[in-house]
């Protein structure tokens, strides 16, 4: 091989590396795994279960809005993160897709954060099952499994994040900084 087509293989090498990493990493941190979202009219103005629809100009009921998955989930999300979690719970009712990985973390999360530990684990078991990647899930259920004093079982769920790629991301740090900010591994 000459000099020129060695470099040029080292080239697209890295490159192929690093663009494999990148998308790891986007994969690993998923859409919903940032700081917790900001607020807007949903989490400030609606009540029970409602939603803020831009093209209305007001709150709607979720279940009869027609507003699609994606913006019913990040407004439960945003209910979640703003304490309201039965009003979460009551948005996540209305998305079509109940069985995937995002709809059901977020179930675990609102249960959880309710009070509801067993009912919260059992969403994050499934949602595990729909996607054993969502690293997001494994976050939050080791966060629980800590709350429950189960560390040992929060420590596994740390080291799968990473080994599923994810350790450059927020539900990495947000379970390291759970465990005290201290790799056990």
């Amino acid at each position: 091989m000459t000099m020129i087509h060695s470099k040029t293989a080292v080239i697209a090498l890295f490159s192929a590396a690093s663009f494999f990493a990148l998308g790891q990493t986007a994969w690993a941190a998923g859409e919903d795994t940032t700081n917790p979202p900001e607020k807007t009219k949903t989490s400030i103005e609606c009540k029970d279960g409602k939603v803020w629809d831009d093209q209305k100009k007001e709150c709607v009921e979720a279940k009869k809005s027609g507003l699609d998955d994606d913006i019913l989930f990040k407004a439960a999300r945003e209910l979640a993160y703003a304490g309201q979690y039965e009003n979460s719970l009551k948005v996540l009712d209305a998305v079509k897709d109940q069985d995937s990985a995002r709809i059901l973390n977020y179930r675990g999360y609102s249960n959880r954060k309710a009070g509801r530990m067993e009912l919260g684990m059992s969403y994050y078991k499934r949602a595990l099952q729909a996607d054993e990647n969502y690293i997001l899930a494994r976050s939050y259920m080791g966060q629980a499994l800590i709350e429950q004093g189960e560390i040992e079982e929060a420590k596994a769920q740390l080291i799968e994040i990473r080994d599923r790629g994810g350790e450059n991301t927020w539900a990495y740090r947000a379970l390291l900084e759970s465990l005290g900010g201290v790799r056990h591994y």
